[in-house]
């Protein structure tokens, strides 16, 4: 039962059921009783269980599936600032996890004039595309998709390495920055089976352009994380007029 206190019932449900999640009561990935009967046992009107799974919803705790219930959230194996640029290598390294590559294909294709604008190269020829899975620890978690102008490749076995940034260092060319843009996306008929996610899971597209020490674009690369896997956050600073 909540307990009286000074605070609006819904805070203190939030933090009871957040306390239950800690203490394993409900482990990840399980369904939590009705709503009537965790009110009920909660000792609170539907309505403000209702506002407490809402907020709850909201900050990743719960997840709630129109007409079969509510469930504990997974909770994300890798936190990192989109301001940081690591490579997905770099980031499960970070979570104390083994970093895998599952090659699927690759191909040089011809370039195309979105390429060319890309690229900002007019002479370019020939992209070669990689088709990638990264896992950590054996389970899949990134489906990457990468293009690079042919003639950075060409001379070299990029399939051995597990790590472009570090393929590109070691010829000289070392990635700096990128211009990100990041799209939230549902289940994907392809993309999500490969990645072994539910029809629930919903993906993170990040869709970057990469660039050395002198501007010049190097990788571009559509890489989809698994959203009940990554969480990602930025630092906004205030403008001052």
């Amino acid at each position: 039962m909540i307990k009286a206190d000074h605070r609006p019932l819904y805070l203190q449900v939030i933090d009871r059921i957040k306390a239950d999640i800690d203490k394993k009561s409900y482990v990840e990935g399980e369904k939590l009783p009705s709503e009537f009967e965790l009110s009920k046992l909660l000792g609170v009107s539907r309505a403000t269980l209702r506002e407490a799974l809402r907020i709850l919803e909201e900050e990743g705790v719960v997840i709630r599936r129109h007409g079969v219930g509510t469930f504990v959230h997974s909770k994300p194996l890798f936190n990192a600032g989109i301001e940081e640029m690591y490579s997905v290598t770099d980031m499960i390294i970070q979570a104390n996890m083994t970093p895998g590559t599952i090659f699927l294909s690759s191909s040089v294709q011809e370039s195309t004039d979105e390429d060319r604008r890309k690229f900002d190269n007019d002479d370019l020829k020939e992209v070669m595309q990689i088709e990638r899975v990264r896992t950590a620890d054996g389970t899949p978690v990134v489906y990457c998709l990468d293009r690079i102008p042919n003639e950075l490749v060409e001379n070299h076995s990029i399939h051995e390495t597990k790590s472009i940034f570090r393929f590109l260092e070691e010829i000289g060319r070392t990635i700096t920055y990128a211009i990100t843009y990041i799209e939230p996306i549902g289940y994907h008929e392809h993309i999500s089976e490969i990645l072994e996610c539910d029809p629930e899971t919903s993906l993170l597209l990040l869709k970057q352009m990469h660039y050395d020490d002198s501007e010049q674009p190097l990788l571009y690369s559509l890489n989809y994380f698994r959203a009940d896997k990554f969480k990602f956050h930025v630092v906004r600073k205030r403008v001052k007029a």
